[in-house]
């Protein structure tokens, strides 16, 4: 019901926008760029030939023409360049015809005009190709034309496309392999943070492709470019002025034969707005909660005081089973472009997104394993396992919304986005805990787990962009604030251990006693940023200079606070259901003998709890020339100082031992002035094929979370992340950047029809890089840590190619394949202390070595498509191959065996069909997952089976996609 109710507000609200009037002439939009560079060209004259009718292109390079029905041809002008003819331009009355890119070269002698159809023109993909292919920048990027081709509707799935890029979780990218530490991601040329504070990418999959213009993907460092990223940065660009009117309605739904209509989903009641992605207050704290003094009979508060505290909490700890239904989404994009005075223009764009989606794993489980104490026994030693169920809803509720006005040198743009994301999980696991490993108290415990998580992000951009002096300098500024929060209200897990009798009963030292956990976040980042340009001339070459500055400001609140259940008394009798727990009759002060009151985990002041705030000032200064012919340059230097401050204390210290404990009050945990220099250098070897280098130095800093005293525990599992501030065993407490070396070398060659081949390969080097280390000390528990490790080294080579089959034969020519593969050796040399517990370990005749492979760099990536794209038909399809390596994600050493991710074998099909006089209606069908792939993370040890760390099974997938564009 609530659906359709969507649907109708929807379908009522795109209706009322429908009256886009018609008239006996039409419009043709166009935009012309440097045939060399790529870049627009400012002030070209376009004239309609045998009229008098004409205008000038723009600062985007943009030029708008009102004509009367029919087919008509345009002469295109511009001082130093060759004049260039477009004909057979069809124009229908009403309607807009689009010219994409239309590329002028340098008239470098007296050359004849060139002469084109309409038709060479529309495609914006070759636009993409040409700035991948004249940037001094190694570059890969995909444009809004292949997003239809390909038969995407969000970023995520497009990006799959790209070289050397792999998508985790369908929504947070990788470049080259590297893990999520070493990528960044830009909207708009813009830093914006995650929705989710354990990551440093924002997840793609919330921009719809039908409010993209590009996405770019950087590898390798250039000045103006922030510098801490490795693997790459991913920039999204918005549209800002539509070539044409949109009003957009899509909606889809997916069916996954393992998780939905299922009659043993699990689910509770929650709020009755978390169908929005946001709870109401249903799981607020309890108003009287905080402090270490809550209503208790341990102080002496009295009985009914302490009756209704505990009764102010929701009475619910365990999960309800009832049937879910299917995957589905629905979304409206509105745009248009109005002329506005003489010369100039208005433009705008509004987007909503609402999906809702249900996961159901009947065979989730997580293991932890260790290494034999017996040099002869190979097999692992089993410590816990868990086997159950998990059940997911996740909603996501975005909009953005744009207005851009330009002039005839000056571009203004203001942009908003909020998105709203909340999570419901309900699991149920049997734990299967072995005396037999060292630590371990041997029991069988029944888990039962209620979590939701609301995460947002309330982003805006104000953007000017101006040319100066006959377009020969450009200054662009920026500004955009973003205000993000993390709840997770009201976690629960309740486990019953289970004696050997079958009786159920809550042991601390076994299954432990119910617990509940509040997480907030507040963080506010504002980046401010100018960058100046300037053309010149330079030895009788054109040449470029960039300088400029920016500054960001980010500032964290974060705080947990947990409660737990005891007894003033002997406990009840349980049945092992969770429903009984926090009954009237259990409960203490209830006058029959309830024992049931909360204890409070939290201390005062609170170890759990930290502020921290961060500054990076930036400057840069770059120069773009060429000294010989065929050879481009661009050197650069960036200087950036970093200063990151934390409030906070270890829990030695909130704990009352001020002497030994540790307290930080806006302490300088990082503080650094560095250098970071880049030179890139393309030779053209002829026009479509080049050979690049590259240098340049970059830098991964660690998170607000993991520069804290901060312990995170895992609500499901039970793992424990420990801030990377603490010190503990060997580990001194004093977590820093990793500074990279970056080394790459292209060599590429563009063929007819945005076909193309390219071979690259690159070398990193690792200072000190930051890797997710397993406590070895820790055997009673399963607790983590981020620590710089031993220096490493990264050597890569990628391989590209796009080729239709038309070399076969023509009946072949709408068929064509693509690949993209990516290997990758990693390297880091062990800390002594890690090579020491590893040889503490080592099996008999096994012979372990001071180095070992990067966490989190995988070993290689291969993306492969079969595709068929008939635009006379309007329709296209394609099937699609992902994988990526086995990838170590955390690092072992002694007791417990590295963790590694068991490679995906992703197989995917799309197909897309427009219909209509206009192609307004269109349907897109997607099967995913068609080889029903596991996804699974194992211990793996010397010489013996790997032993399970996670797995689930996804399921396979079908969608169904609907829209229609007025």
């Amino acid at each position: 019901m609530k659906f359709a109710k969507h649907i109708i507000l929807i379908l009522f609200f795109g209706l009322a926008q429908l009256g886009y009037g018609q008239s006996q002439e039409g419009t043709i939009r166009g935009k012309v760029i440097d045939a060399s560079s790529g870049e627009p060209l400012i002030g070209v004259n376009v004239l309609v030939v045998g009229t008098s009718q004409g205008a000038s292109t723009d600062v985007d390079g943009a030029f708008n023409l009102e004509v009367g029905s029919g087919t008509h041809n345009l002469r295109l002008s511009y001082i130093s360049y060759q004049n260039k003819t477009v004909e057979g331009i069809e124009v229908k009355a009403g309607d807009i015809t689009v010219l994409d890119n239309i590329a002028l070269s340098t008239a470098t002698t007296e050359m004849e005009e060139v002469v084109v159809t309409a038709g060479a023109v529309r495609n914006s993909e070759a636009a993409m190709l040409t700035m991948k292919r004249t940037s001094p920048k190694m570059l890969d990027g995909i444009s809004s034309e292949k997003f239809d081709k390909i038969g995407v509707s969000d970023a995520a799935e497009a990006l799959k496309k790209v070289t050397g890029v792999s998508v985790e979780g369908g929504k947070y990218v990788y470049v080259r392999g590297l893990g999520d530490r070493y990528t960044n991601t830009m909207l708009n040329s813009v830093e914006i943070p995650s929705l989710d504070p354990n990551r440093n990418s924002l997840q793609v999959d919330i921009f719809p492709s039908n409010l993209i213009e590009n996405m770019v993907i950087n590898k390798t460092a250039s000045a103006e470019l922030p510098a801490d990223f490795t693997g790459g940065i991913v920039n999204i660009e918005t549209v800002d002025f539509p070539d044409r009117p949109i009003l957009d309605i899509s909606t889809s739904f997916t069916y996954n034969p393992d998780m939905h209509f299922n009659s043993k989903y699990l689910t509770y009641k929650g709020s009755n707005t978390d169908f929005l992605g946001f709870d109401d207050g249903v799981r607020k704290l309890p108003d009287n909660a905080r402090g270490e003094n809550i209503p208790s009979p341990l102080n002496g508060a009295p009985d009914s005081e302490v009756n209704d505290f505990i009764n102010s909490f929701n009475s619910t700890l365990g999960p309800k089973q009832e049937a879910n239904n299917a995957d589905y989404s629905v979304g409206l994009t509105l745009g248009d472009q109005y002329p506005v005075g003489n010369d100039n223009t208005l433009g705008y764009i509004i987007s909503g997104k609402y999906s809702n989606t249900t996961k159901y794993y009947n065979n989730f489980e997580y293991g932890e394993w260790q290494n034999a104490l017996d040099a002869e026994n190979f097999d692992l030693v089993r410590s816990t396992t868990q086997n159950g169920i998990v059940a997911e809803n996740n909603v996501l509720l975005g909009g953005l919304a744009g207005v851009a006005y330009k002039n005839g040198r000056s571009k203004f743009k203001l942009t908003g986005m909020r998105l709203q994301n909340g999570e419901s999980r309900s699991a149920n696991f049997r734990i299967d805990n072995s005396e037999s490993a060292p630590g371990q108290s041997g029991y069988i415990g029944e888990s039962y787990n209620l979590a939701y998580s609301e995460r947002s992000i309330t982003n805006f951009l104000l953007n000017g962009t101006h040319y100066f002096d006959k377009t020969d300098w450009e200054v662009d500024w920026r500004v955009s604030p973003t205000f993000s929060t993390m709840n997770d209200p009201d976690l629960r897990r309740t486990t019953f251990t289970i004696r050997s009798n079958g009786d159920y009963i809550f042991n601390a030292g076994a299954g432990g006693f119910p617990s509940r956990t509040w997480r907030y976040m507040d963080e506010m980042n504002l980046v401010s940023r100018v960058n100046v340009t300037g053309n010149y001339s330079l030895f009788g070459n054109p040449a470029k200079v960039k300088f400029g500055g920016s500054h960001v400001y980010k500032q964290r609140d974060y705080e947990i606070l947990s409660y737990n259940v005891s007894f003033f008394g002997t406990q009840p009798e349980w049945k092992g259901n969770p429903s009984e727990v926090l009954t009237d009759d259990h409960i203490y002060g209830n006058g029959n003998g309830g024992t049931i009151y909360y204890q409070s985990g939290n201390a005062d002041p609170n170890p759990n709890a930290y502020n921290s705030n961060a500054s990076n000032t930036a400057f840069y200064v770059s120069n773009e020339f060429s000294l010989i012919p065929n050879v481009k340059t661009n050197f650069g230097l960036r200087v950036e100082n970093f200063v990151l401050r934390h409030t906070g204390r270890d829990i030695s210290y909130a704990q009352g031992n001020t002497e030994a404990g540790i307290n930080f009050d806006d302490q300088k945990v990082l503080d650094a002035l560095d250098f970071f220099p880049s030179a890139n250098v393309i030779y053209n070897i002829s026009n479509k094929t080049n050979v690049r280098a590259s240098y340049s130095r970059t830098i991964a800093r660690p998170s607000f979370k993991e520069m804290s005293f901060a312990q995170i525990i895992d609500p499901i599992s039970n793992r424990i992340f420990n801030g990377g501030l603490y010190s503990i065993g060997s580990w001194d407490g004093n977590l820093h950047e990793t500074r990279i070396n970056n080394f790459d070398f292209r060599f590429e060659t563009f063929l007819n029809g945005n076909q193309l081949i390219s071979l690259s390969t690159f070398y990193k080097t690792f200072d000190d890089p930051i890797e997710l280390v397993r406590l070895r000390a820790s055997a009673t528990s399963s607790e983590f840590q981020p620590r710089n490790v031993g220096n490493g080294e990264v050597y890569g080579a990628e391989f590209e190619l796009r080729k239709s089959f038309n070399f076969l034969s023509e009946s072949l020519t709408n068929f064509g394949f693509s690949t993209n593969v990516t290997l990758v050796k990693s390297l880091i040399d062990m800390t002594e202390e890690e090579f020491n517990a590893r040889k503490n370990r080592e099996k008999q005749g096994q012979n372990i070595d001071d180095q070992r492979q990067m966490a989190g760099q995988a070993p290689y990536i291969i993306n492969a498509g079969l595709t068929y794209d008939n635009a006379d038909l309007n329709m296209d399809a394609g099937l699609f191959y992902n994988l990526k390596g086995k990838t170590l994600v955390l690092v072992g050493g002694g007791t417990y065996p590295d963790v590694y991710t068991e490679p995906f074998r992703n197989l995917n099909f799309n197909l897309n069909k427009s219909f209509g006089q206009q192609s307004q209606y269109s349907l897109s069908v997607n099967v995913s997952n068609i080889l029903n792939d596991r996804r699974e993370e194992f211990y793996h040890g010397y010489n013996t089976a790997d032993k399970i760390y996670e797995g689930y099974s996804p399921g396979r997938t079908y969608s169904i996609g609907f829209k229609y564009s007025f």
